[in-house]
């Protein structure tokens, strides 16, 4: 077994007490602090940009949220702990959280190219701001809302009330890193016990996501998985990588 570095072990375990905080914390509130909510959203505020990265799961326990926590941090100790390794932990750091700035960046941006087009139509049609945003928050119609007012309310309710929590943007960002370092590194799916090489095994794993976000189409996790937060994570961990192997290692080996 690889022996676990440093700053990965720190991090699964601040990544277990914030699962834990939301479990211990009544009515949900530690979740509503620290999870990452549509910006438009009075539930908003700028510190989940960052502490939405160590939430997993909602206020209750379930078998998913605790699937989401152990696959996450298994992940985090499995590709991780040999980026660390090679590249130290000051770079392992810049890539994990640059991935997951990179994940909200892109996840965040298409919400709103979903959400605009909805909103700017209820604009022209009447409705103001403040009478958008309290239907959206109570769910609950305004008498004279018409069937084409309503049908948009419908189309951006679940945008306007999504929430984001995970580490998996960051992950994405450190699996590419992790491929771009071992690209023949040979490595299997759970429930495909068949090795396929890192350089094709992660790009594999993202197209699929990207394709996810793009249809609704789920192959691997719920629907309601923020898919386009792995690409924005992923495409982060590559630029980076990318640039690091031009210009800092002059082309050399990482080690």
């Amino acid at each position: 077994m690889m022996r676990i570095s440093e700053t990965v072990k720190h991090l699964i375990i601040i990544n277990v007490l914030m699962f834990v905080g939301t479990l211990f914390v009544a009515n949900g509130a530690f979740y509503e602090w620290f999870a990452m909510y549509f910006p438009k959203n009075d539930l908003f505020q700028p510190w989940q940009i960052i502490t939405h990265m160590f939430m997993h799961g909602g206020a209750y326990l379930d078998d998913f949220s605790i699937m989401h926590l152990l696959f996450n941090m298994f992940a985090l100790w499995m590709f991780g702990s040999p980026v660390e390794q090679a590249l130290g932990s000051k770079r392992f750091l810049f890539i994990y959280f640059s991935a997951g700035l990179g994940a909200v960046a892109l996840q965040v941006g298409y919400y709103y190219f979903q959400y605009l087009p909805s909103y700017n139509s209820l604009i022209a049609s009447g409705l103001n701001p403040g009478q958008i945003t309290e239907m959206l928050t109570s769910n609950k119609v305004f008498g004279g809302v018409s069937q084409a007012q309503l049908a948009e309310l419908q189309n951006i309710f679940p945008v306007f009330n999504a929430s984001m929590v995970g580490a998996s943007g960051c992950i994405m960002g450190v699996m590419v890193a992790f491929a771009m370092m071992n690209p023949n590194a040979e490595l299997m799916l759970i429930f495909l016990p068949i090795p396929i090489k890192a350089k094709y095994f992660i790009p594999g794993i993202i197209i699929l996501d990207l394709i996810s976000g793009v249809t609704g189409q789920s192959f691997f996790s719920p629907s309601n998985t923020a898919y386009m937060a792995h690409v924005g994570g992923a495409l982060t961990g590559f630029i980076i990588m990318w640039y690091w192997k031009k210009y800092q290692f002059n082309g050399n080996r990482w080690d």
